[in-house]
């Protein structure tokens, strides 16, 4: 193996984690997820730019604002869950440039002027800084259930009701549970059918 991760924590972030579906009751701290957070805001997108938007749903109002907008079968699980993250996009996240940017001139002329431009990027790199968020979640011992069954529109008005921002995908987090996992892991394609050199 040419990586110089070690096995240990290959196997942490990719071959033995799992997607959970059932958890624990032990919370999730707000410092877990500031450190989480502090790890993975670190990690590439173009131009540096950081759209994401996180909203931590912690109370039971919060909780059933949610879970009416999940598709069924996420219903009882987002109900249960320790703690639930909205993942999103801010399509304004141009004004959170920093002007000393080294790009920053370019950055304007092609984020402020245009929203279809900052919607695409806000879109792209808030789902790269999304996996970035699972992977941290999973490096700090905790387990992720992303989805994407969900009535996006719904979410959006009741979250974000200002309509700036998108939301890319709703996580549960915690400990996993009994039975959290699948009987069977689903395949995954091979390298041979995924990579090619031109």
């Amino acid at each position: 193996m040419s990586l110089v991760l070690d096995a240990s924590a290959q196997d942490l972030l990719f071959r033995e984690a799992r997607t959970a579906n059932t958890f624990t009751d032990e919370p999730v701290t707000d410092e877990q997820i500031q450190a989480i957070y502090d790890l993975v805001k670190y990690a590439p997108t173009a131009f540096n730019q950081q759209p994401l938007r996180i909203v931590l749903v912690r109370s039971a109002e919060g909780r059933e604002r949610l879970v009416k907008h999940m598709a069924e079968g996420n219903q009882p699980k987002t109900s249960a869950a320790p703690l639930v993250a909205i993942l999103a996009a801010d399509n304004e996240f141009h004004e959170e440039l920093p002007t000393q940017f080294p790009h920053f001139p370019q950055a304007k002329d092609l984020f402020f002027s245009e929203r279809s431009v900052r919607e695409q990027a806000a879109t792209l790199n808030g789902s790269l800084q999304a996996g970035y968020f699972i992977l941290g979640i999973r490096a700090a011992g905790l387990a992720a259930g992303p989805m994407t069954g969900f009535d996006a529109a719904g979410i959006d008005k009741e979250f974000f009701p200002e309509g700036d921002h998108s939301v890319l995908a709703v996580v549960n987090i915690g400990k996993p549970g009994t039975d959290s996992w699948f009987p069977t892991r689903s395949p995954r394609l091979a390298y041979d059918e995924v990579v090619t050199t031109v």
